[in-house]
């Protein structure tokens, strides 16, 4: 969550506060952990700058066999197809050898 330079929420800010424990845990109120997309198990990143002010950032880890998805072109082009899927600009085939042919053969 973010704040203004003269320290202030902004607007969208929404501020909450938590208890550390024992061995420095802190547990995450549920909107928080929600809105950054982890679950028990799951991992955080801390980012820390010189005022003092501290980014924390859900992660995610792939398999290592699946990390080609994850990556930023890839992610692109699941982008730009779901957008030509949501347009209707679909095509279809009868048969695998048709589809590969307007493809231009590619296999």
């Amino acid at each position: 969550m973010s704040s203004r330079h003269d320290g202030s929420a902004s607007p969208t800010d929404r501020r909450v506060r938590a208890v550390m424990r024992r061995k420095n845990q802190v547990t995450l109120p549920h909107d928080v952990a929600e809105a950054l997309h982890i679950r028990e198990g799951g991992e955080v990143e801390f980012a820390t700058n010189a005022d003092g002010e501290v980014v924390l950032r859900g992660m995610t880890a792939a398999p290592a066999g699946q990390a080609w998805f994850w990556k930023s072109a890839w992610q692109e082009g699941e982008r730009a197809a779901t957008a030509q899927i949501a347009e209707g600009d679909l095509e279809e085939f009868d048969s695998a050898d048709s589809m590969f042919g307007a493809l231009g053969g590619e296999r």
